[in-house]
């Protein structure tokens, strides 16, 4: 993980290998922004004017390295594109300022030290701006650079990431400054292992080799774990989870992760879709369908680290998170369309579709959570190509069965910089589950696919209970260029969301 420092020391003062500078779109050209004015100095003022003439304008996420004038010290300095100017007595926005940081880290990789001198006007801006810095150095080279090693003796593996980054104009004694800087660090560190978990090859990361990374993280934080294997599944009657893993001969997991503050008023808990490796099973996805689906599993990522997350910032909420871990492989032990599977309610499902397996996963461990009476449930899962369909691939969906609920979850990604999109349950669709064989069936009308899942999930929700399903398809996985602090593969997408939902519930501010 990259470290992070708070630093008083003056841009032009402070020894780096890096410096990086925020440049806005000014009515008139590229304009500097606020903390980079003693770099501007060493430049004799002629900043704005240099990176026009490099053909810098100011356009968010846009890097124009330079290099230092003797008055610094240090070699180079990287101005990052801010956007356009905020209008007279407003600041830039915190997702402005997290995007550039991100931009400015992943230019910065191969660096060992960068000092930030980005606007940061308050504690919400210091938290901005180490989140983006944390989250744009990310890199998952665990797989890379083996053999050249081995060969040559030498590391000519890939780029590290840029190993420290220095806030500039961050008060290290200040509590509000510090308390955010600490926060950042801790979420990005989890939205990072959430990355790792997700980019890790199937073949290494089965639902057992998962449960025993969640069992060790649970261990050193303090958090109680539980993990019921396949004979224990078999046994309490999980079916839906038993009927996606038996095609594979790597068997099932569910894990329960509880943590507990001896003074919380409230619980959380968190569901996570966790499907290790999808094939589609007998329904087999077709060609050039499959090659990301390691991704399966980003849902489960997501709880696992904002539990993590929880525990970290001790938090005064109970959190409690179930990760429905399952290969869904086809074979001659596979679940079959047409089968019947008898979920852990009791109730039946025809399996219409063995790649619409998310669902019954998801099934077992929302009824089994709900049996904790739990203040509200909020499930995780990439669930659906109809959401992708219908939102993109950066915005998540969400859907609930109380839309006080379901709005304060928007307001609250929107706030950490979550894309995301309120969606509906509407009550006909439903009619369309209806099986002549079981109580239910795994698929509906294609149309609305994506609140088709939806309304399967909230049948299998405690009556009662405040229940949201966040969709997150499209923004799990991004195989497009980075952009921001969004890397190639995995990106912990929901993360902040639920940490922040965690936060709001502890102290009581959710609307």
């Amino acid at each position: 993980m990259t470290a992070l420092t708070l630093s008083t020391a003056g841009a032009a003062t402070l020894r780096a290998d890096a410096l990086v500078v925020g440049v806005a779109k000014g009515p008139k050209g590229p304009m500097v922004a606020a903390g980079a004015e003693a770099v501007d100095k060493a430049y004799d003022g002629k900043l704005a004017g240099i990176l026009e003439a490099l053909g810098a304008s100011g356009a968010e996420g846009e890097t124009t390295k330079l290099p230092a004038p003797a008055g610094l010290k240090v070699p180079v300095v990287l101005a990052v594109g801010l956007g356009s100017v905020p209008e007279k007595d407003e600041s830039f926005d915190e997702e402005v300022l997290r995007r550039a940081a991100g931009a400015a880290a992943r230019a910065l990789h191969g660096t060992k030290k960068a000092a930030f001198a980005l606007p940061l006007e308050d504690a919400s801006a210091v938290t901005a701006v180490a989140e983006g810095a944390l989250l744009g150095a990310y890199a998952f080279t665990a797989y890379q650079g083996g053999e050249k090693k081995a060969a040559n003796g030498k590391d000519s593996g890939p780029k590290q990431p840029l190993a420290e980054v220095a806030l500039l104009g961050a008060k290290p004694r200040d509590k509000e400054h510090k308390a955010a800087a600490e926060r950042a660090a801790v979420v990005a560190t989890e939205v990072n292992i959430a990355r790792d978990l997700v980019n890790t090859p199937p073949n290494d990361l089965t639902p057992e080799a998962f449960a025993a990374v969640a069992s060790a993280a649970a261990k050193e934080n303090g958090i109680k774990v539980q993990v019921l294997d396949e004979k224990a599944l078999v046994k309490g009657g999980y079916g839906g989870i038993m009927g996606v893993g038996k095609g594979s001969e790597n068997p099932p997991r569910l894990v329960k992760l509880s943590y507990t503050h001896p003074k919380a008023e409230k619980t959380l808990a968190f569901v996570g879709k966790g499907i290790t490796y999808d094939s589609g099973g007998i329904s087999l996805k077709p060609a050039g369908h499959n090659e990301t689906m390691k991704c399966d599993m980003a849902g489960a990522a997501a709880v696992f680290a904002s539990v993590v997350a929880a525990a970290k910032l001790g938090l005064r909420v109970n959190v409690t998170g179930w990760l429905a871990l399952a290969e869904n492989m086809p074979s001659g032990s596979a679940t079959k369309p047409g089968d019947v599977l008898r979920m852990y309610s009791g109730k039946t499902v025809e399996v219409l579709n063995t790649d619409a397996e998310g669902r019954l996963v998801l099934g077992d461990a929302l009824t089994k959570a709900s049996e904790e009476n739990p203040d509200a449930i909020v499930d995780v899962a990439t669930l659906t190509g109809a959401m992708v369909l219908a939102l993109g691939d950066r915005t998540f969906g969400i859907m609930a069965n109380d839309d006080a609920f379901r709005t304060s979850i928007h307001e609250i990604a929107e706030e950490v910089g979550e894309s995301s999109w309120p969606m509906p349950l509407p009550a006909e669709l439903r009619k369309t589950m209806d099986s002549p064989t079981a109580d239910i069936a795994n698929m509906g009308v294609r149309m609305g696919g994506g609140l088709v899942a939806g309304l399967f999930l909230q049948e299998f929700v405690g009556e009662g209970i405040t229940w949201a399903h966040l969709d997150i398809a499209g923004p799990a996985f991004h195989e497009g260029a980075p952009h921001g602090y969004t890397p190639k593969g995995g990106t912990g997408s929901a993360v902040r969301t639920l940490v922040r939902l965690a936060e709001r519930t502890a102290t009581g501010d959710l609307g």
